[in-house]
Protein backbone atom coordinates (compact mmCIF):
# COMPACT_ATOMS: atom_id res chain seq x y z
CA UNK A 1 0.00 0.00 0.00
CA UNK A 2 1.44 3.11 -1.02
CA UNK A 3 2.26 5.84 1.79
CA UNK A 4 1.21 9.24 1.26
CA UNK A 5 3.96 11.50 1.50
CA UNK A 6 4.53 15.57 1.75
CA UNK A 7 7.75 16.11 -0.02
CA UNK A 8 9.92 18.99 0.39
CA UNK A 9 12.49 20.42 -1.40
CA UNK A 10 14.03 23.17 -3.20
CA UNK A 11 17.31 22.76 -5.77
CA UNK A 12 18.11 20.70 -8.37
CA UNK A 13 18.90 18.15 -5.88
CA UNK A 14 16.08 17.71 -4.57
CA UNK A 15 14.44 17.09 -7.85
CA UNK A 16 15.40 13.05 -8.90
CA UNK A 17 13.91 12.15 -5.25
CA UNK A 18 10.70 13.77 -5.59
CA UNK A 19 10.30 11.82 -9.16
CA UNK A 20 11.35 8.58 -7.76
CA UNK A 21 8.48 8.95 -5.73
CA UNK A 22 5.94 9.33 -7.76
CA UNK A 23 7.11 6.70 -9.91
CA UNK A 24 7.29 4.56 -7.09
CA UNK A 25 3.54 5.49 -6.75
CA UNK A 26 3.33 6.62 -3.26
CA UNK A 27 0.23 9.46 -2.62
CA UNK A 28 2.32 12.95 -2.79
CA UNK A 29 0.05 15.10 -1.61
CA UNK A 30 1.45 17.94 -1.21
CA UNK A 31 5.35 19.63 -2.01
CA UNK A 32 7.03 22.10 -0.19
CA UNK A 33 9.16 24.55 -1.47
CA UNK A 34 11.19 27.74 -1.40
CA UNK A 35 9.27 30.66 -2.62
CA UNK A 36 9.96 31.73 -6.42
CA UNK A 37 13.74 34.45 -6.17
CA UNK A 38 14.23 36.65 -8.88
CA UNK A 39 16.75 35.28 -11.33
CA UNK A 40 18.52 36.30 -14.62
CA UNK A 41 18.74 39.64 -16.09
CA UNK A 42 15.71 40.87 -15.70
CA UNK A 43 15.43 39.40 -12.19
CA UNK A 44 12.08 37.41 -13.20
CA UNK A 45 11.03 35.80 -10.59
CA UNK A 46 11.80 32.13 -11.01
CA UNK A 47 9.86 29.15 -9.38
CA UNK A 48 12.26 26.50 -7.97
CA UNK A 49 13.29 23.34 -9.77
CA UNK A 50 11.44 21.20 -7.57
CA UNK A 51 8.29 23.47 -8.03
CA UNK A 52 8.31 23.22 -11.83
CA UNK A 53 8.39 19.55 -11.67
CA UNK A 54 5.50 19.39 -9.13
CA UNK A 55 3.77 21.58 -11.12
CA UNK A 56 4.58 19.10 -14.47
CA UNK A 57 3.62 16.22 -11.86
CA UNK A 58 0.10 17.64 -11.05
CA UNK A 59 0.63 17.70 -7.84
CA UNK A 60 -0.29 20.92 -5.60
CA UNK A 61 2.55 23.47 -4.53
CA UNK A 62 2.85 25.43 -1.16
CA UNK A 63 5.71 27.39 -0.89
CA UNK A 64 5.67 29.43 2.45
CA UNK A 65 8.31 31.73 3.75
CA UNK A 66 8.38 29.80 7.21
CA UNK A 67 7.17 27.26 9.07
CA UNK A 68 6.96 28.67 12.92
CA UNK A 69 3.13 30.27 12.80
CA UNK A 70 0.48 28.34 13.62
CA UNK A 71 -1.60 28.76 10.52
CA UNK A 72 1.22 27.22 8.83
CA UNK A 73 1.67 24.10 10.86
CA UNK A 74 -2.21 23.62 11.19
CA UNK A 75 -2.30 23.57 7.44
CA UNK A 76 0.44 21.24 7.33
CA UNK A 77 -0.71 18.65 9.81
CA UNK A 78 -4.36 19.12 7.56
CA UNK A 79 -2.51 17.15 5.35
CA UNK A 80 -2.57 14.22 7.44
CA UNK A 81 0.35 12.38 5.62
CA UNK A 82 2.20 9.05 6.64
CA UNK A 83 5.30 10.57 6.25
CA UNK A 84 7.65 13.77 5.25
CA UNK A 85 9.96 13.68 3.00
CA UNK A 86 12.64 16.39 3.39
CA UNK A 87 15.98 17.14 0.56
CA UNK A 88 17.47 19.99 0.62
CA UNK A 89 14.14 22.26 1.31
CA UNK A 90 16.07 24.84 3.03
CA UNK A 91 13.65 26.01 6.00
CA UNK A 92 13.94 24.64 9.29
CA UNK A 93 11.15 22.22 10.26
CA UNK A 94 9.33 22.87 13.67
CA UNK A 95 8.69 20.43 16.09
CA UNK A 96 5.13 20.68 15.41
CA UNK A 97 5.98 20.16 11.55
CA UNK A 98 8.06 16.89 12.43
CA UNK A 99 5.63 15.47 14.56
CA UNK A 100 2.54 15.69 12.44
CA UNK A 101 3.03 13.15 9.74
CA UNK A 102 1.98 9.64 11.13
CA UNK A 103 5.46 8.20 10.81
CA UNK A 104 7.66 11.78 11.38
CA UNK A 105 9.97 13.13 8.87
CA UNK A 106 12.64 11.60 6.56
CA UNK A 107 15.75 13.56 5.35
CA UNK A 108 17.92 12.64 2.78
CA UNK A 109 21.86 14.01 3.56
CA UNK A 110 24.44 13.85 1.52
CA UNK A 111 27.37 12.52 3.88
CA UNK A 112 28.55 9.91 5.66
CA UNK A 113 27.35 10.91 9.40
CA UNK A 114 28.14 11.85 11.96
CA UNK A 115 31.41 13.26 9.79
CA UNK A 116 29.64 16.66 7.68
CA UNK A 117 26.46 18.07 9.54
CA UNK A 118 25.60 21.50 7.70
CA UNK A 119 25.17 23.50 4.91
CA UNK A 120 28.38 21.86 2.40
CA UNK A 121 28.65 18.64 2.91
CA UNK A 122 30.01 17.34 -0.66
CA UNK A 123 32.53 20.18 -1.26
CA UNK A 124 33.99 19.57 2.60
CA UNK A 125 34.28 16.10 1.90
CA UNK A 126 36.50 16.45 -1.19
CA UNK A 127 38.16 19.70 0.49
CA UNK A 128 39.52 17.27 3.35
CA UNK A 129 40.40 14.20 0.95
CA UNK A 130 38.01 11.91 2.33
CA UNK A 131 38.28 8.67 0.22
CA UNK A 132 34.37 8.26 0.22
CA UNK A 133 31.28 10.31 0.65
CA UNK A 134 27.32 8.66 0.14
CA UNK A 135 23.91 9.54 1.26
CA UNK A 136 21.82 8.53 4.56
CA UNK A 137 17.93 8.81 5.06
CA UNK A 138 17.46 10.06 8.56
CA UNK A 139 14.49 10.56 11.07
CA UNK A 140 14.46 14.06 11.43
CA UNK A 141 15.02 15.60 14.73
CA UNK A 142 15.31 19.29 15.87
CA UNK A 143 19.10 19.07 16.19
CA UNK A 144 20.65 19.89 12.75
CA UNK A 145 21.60 16.79 11.06
CA UNK A 146 21.52 15.00 14.30
CA UNK A 147 18.75 12.56 14.11
CA UNK A 148 18.97 8.42 13.40
CA UNK A 149 19.66 6.95 10.29
CA UNK A 150 17.95 3.90 8.60
CA UNK A 151 19.27 3.40 4.58
CA UNK A 152 23.35 4.38 3.76
CA UNK A 153 24.40 4.34 0.33
CA UNK A 154 28.23 4.92 0.17
CA UNK A 155 30.55 6.39 -3.12
CA UNK A 156 34.10 6.52 -3.41
CA UNK A 157 35.59 9.62 -4.01
CA UNK A 158 38.19 9.62 -6.88
CA UNK A 159 41.06 12.27 -6.86
CA UNK A 160 39.41 13.85 -10.09
CA UNK A 161 35.88 14.76 -8.55
CA UNK A 162 33.99 18.17 -8.72
CA UNK A 163 31.31 19.08 -6.45
CA UNK A 164 29.52 19.15 -9.46
CA UNK A 165 30.04 15.88 -10.29
CA UNK A 166 29.34 14.41 -6.90
CA UNK A 167 26.17 16.45 -6.34
CA UNK A 168 24.74 14.64 -9.70
CA UNK A 169 25.39 11.20 -8.20
CA UNK A 170 24.37 11.75 -4.98
CA UNK A 171 21.47 13.37 -6.25
CA UNK A 172 20.51 9.93 -7.49
CA UNK A 173 21.76 7.99 -4.65
CA UNK A 174 19.47 10.21 -2.76
CA UNK A 175 15.98 9.25 -4.74
CA UNK A 176 17.21 5.28 -4.73
CA UNK A 177 18.01 5.34 -0.56
CA UNK A 178 14.75 7.00 -0.08
CA UNK A 179 13.18 4.90 -1.69
CA UNK A 180 14.37 1.68 -0.26
CA UNK A 181 13.50 3.77 3.01
CA UNK A 182 9.71 4.32 2.22
CA UNK A 183 9.04 0.96 0.65
CA UNK A 184 11.20 -0.28 4.64
CA UNK A 185 8.34 1.57 6.08
CA UNK A 186 6.07 0.60 4.42
CA UNK A 187 6.81 -2.85 5.51
CA UNK A 188 7.10 -2.28 8.87
CA UNK A 189 11.31 -2.83 8.56
CA UNK A 190 12.98 0.59 8.72
CA UNK A 191 15.45 0.26 11.94
CA UNK A 192 17.16 3.41 12.57
CA UNK A 193 20.91 3.27 14.23
CA UNK A 194 22.16 6.62 16.15
CA UNK A 195 24.90 8.49 14.93
CA UNK A 196 26.49 7.91 18.14
CA UNK A 197 26.24 4.32 17.77
CA UNK A 198 27.56 4.79 13.80
CA UNK A 199 30.44 7.18 15.07
CA UNK A 200 31.22 4.12 17.67
CA UNK A 201 31.04 1.48 15.29
CA UNK A 202 33.21 3.62 12.10
CA UNK A 203 35.30 6.51 13.97
CA UNK A 204 34.07 9.01 12.29
CA UNK A 205 33.51 12.02 14.48
CA UNK A 206 31.06 14.77 13.66
CA UNK A 207 32.28 17.71 11.80
CA UNK A 208 30.75 20.31 10.71
CA UNK A 209 30.12 21.45 7.48
CA UNK A 210 29.97 25.38 6.91
CA UNK A 211 28.73 27.19 4.39
CA UNK A 212 31.39 28.02 1.25
CA UNK A 213 32.33 31.44 1.58
CA UNK A 214 33.74 33.44 -1.57
CA UNK A 215 36.37 34.77 0.29
CA UNK A 216 37.41 30.82 0.72
CA UNK A 217 38.43 30.56 -3.47
CA UNK A 218 41.42 32.88 -4.30
CA UNK A 219 44.20 29.59 -4.51
CA UNK A 220 47.21 29.87 -1.82
CA UNK A 221 49.84 28.24 -4.33
CA UNK A 222 52.17 28.43 -0.97
CA UNK A 223 49.88 24.91 0.22
CA UNK A 224 50.88 21.48 -1.16
CA UNK A 225 49.59 20.23 -4.44
CA UNK A 226 47.19 18.08 -2.89
CA UNK A 227 45.50 20.65 -1.11
CA UNK A 228 45.11 23.15 -4.08
CA UNK A 229 43.88 20.08 -6.05
CA UNK A 230 41.40 19.28 -3.50
CA UNK A 231 39.99 22.82 -2.86
CA UNK A 232 39.73 23.75 -6.70
CA UNK A 233 37.75 20.33 -7.50
CA UNK A 234 35.69 20.94 -4.40
CA UNK A 235 34.47 24.74 -5.27
CA UNK A 236 34.12 23.46 -8.46
CA UNK A 237 31.27 24.41 -10.24
CA UNK A 238 30.66 27.26 -7.75
CA UNK A 239 32.05 29.15 -6.53
CA UNK A 240 35.00 28.41 -8.42
CA UNK A 241 38.22 28.42 -7.36
CA UNK A 242 40.79 31.47 -8.87
CA UNK A 243 43.60 32.67 -9.69
CA UNK A 244 45.06 35.97 -11.30
CA UNK A 245 48.21 36.08 -13.79
CA UNK A 246 49.87 38.24 -16.59
CA UNK A 247 50.68 41.70 -16.18
CA UNK A 248 47.07 42.97 -16.79
CA UNK A 249 46.13 40.89 -14.41
CA UNK A 250 43.68 38.35 -16.07
CA UNK A 251 41.00 36.62 -13.77
CA UNK A 252 41.54 32.31 -14.28
CA UNK A 253 38.83 30.28 -12.58
CA UNK A 254 39.97 26.49 -12.04
CA UNK A 255 37.63 23.92 -12.62
CA UNK A 256 39.33 20.69 -12.39
CA UNK A 257 42.56 19.67 -10.86
CA UNK A 258 45.00 16.60 -10.00
CA UNK A 259 47.98 17.18 -7.68
CA UNK A 260 51.77 16.42 -10.07
CA UNK A 261 54.91 16.37 -9.10
CA UNK A 262 57.47 19.02 -9.74
CA UNK A 263 59.02 22.15 -8.26
CA UNK A 264 59.83 25.58 -7.99
CA UNK A 265 58.68 28.61 -6.71
CA UNK A 266 54.73 28.30 -5.69
CA UNK A 267 52.31 29.69 -8.39
CA UNK A 268 55.15 29.26 -11.42
CA UNK A 269 53.72 27.75 -13.89
CA UNK A 270 56.48 24.76 -15.05
CA UNK A 271 55.25 23.66 -18.19
CA UNK A 272 53.40 23.75 -20.84
CA UNK A 273 50.40 21.16 -19.62
CA UNK A 274 49.45 23.76 -16.86
CA UNK A 275 51.35 22.52 -14.12
CA UNK A 276 51.86 24.91 -11.35
CA UNK A 277 54.04 24.77 -8.54
CA UNK A 278 53.03 25.24 -5.13
CA UNK A 279 54.53 24.89 -1.48
CA UNK A 280 54.83 21.35 -1.54
CA UNK A 281 54.75 18.99 -5.10
CA UNK A 282 52.72 20.96 -7.46
CA UNK A 283 48.97 21.11 -9.32
CA UNK A 284 47.91 20.52 -12.63
CA UNK A 285 45.02 21.72 -14.07
CA UNK A 286 42.84 19.93 -16.23
CA UNK A 287 39.50 22.32 -16.41
CA UNK A 288 39.79 26.19 -16.49
CA UNK A 289 37.93 29.22 -17.71
CA UNK A 290 38.59 32.72 -18.34
CA UNK A 291 35.96 35.68 -16.89
CA UNK A 292 33.45 35.91 -19.46
CA UNK A 293 34.56 32.87 -21.17
CA UNK A 294 32.79 29.21 -21.21
CA UNK A 295 34.63 25.72 -19.33
CA UNK A 296 37.61 24.18 -21.55
CA UNK A 297 39.87 21.32 -21.05
CA UNK A 298 43.13 22.83 -20.39
CA UNK A 299 44.66 21.73 -24.07
CA UNK A 300 41.75 23.57 -25.72
CA UNK A 301 42.38 27.22 -23.38
CA UNK A 302 46.17 26.94 -24.06
CA UNK A 303 45.37 26.77 -28.36
CA UNK A 304 43.79 30.42 -27.56
CA UNK A 305 46.24 31.35 -24.80
CA UNK A 306 49.27 29.79 -24.52
CA UNK A 307 50.75 30.38 -21.15
CA UNK A 308 54.33 30.14 -20.99
CA UNK A 309 56.64 28.39 -18.48
CA UNK A 310 57.69 30.57 -15.56
CA UNK A 311 54.45 32.56 -15.86
CA UNK A 312 53.49 33.65 -11.95
CA UNK A 313 50.21 33.21 -11.22
CA UNK A 314 48.80 34.49 -7.66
Amino acid sequence: MALSVIFMGTPDFSVPTLTALHAAGHALTCVYTQPPRPAGRGMAERPSPVQRTAQALGIPVRSPTRLRGQDEQQAFAALQADVAVVVAYGLLLPQPVLDAPRYGALNGHASLLPRWRGAAPIQRAIEAGDEQTGVMIMRMEAGLDTGPVGVTRTLPIQETDTAGMLHDALAQQTADAMVEALALLEQGDLAFETQSQIAARTGREPVYARKIDKSEARLDFTASGRSVARRINAFSPFPGAWAEVGPDVDRLKFLRAEPAQGSGAPGTLLDDRLTIACGEGAVRILELQRQGGRPLPAQDFLRGQPLRPGTRLS
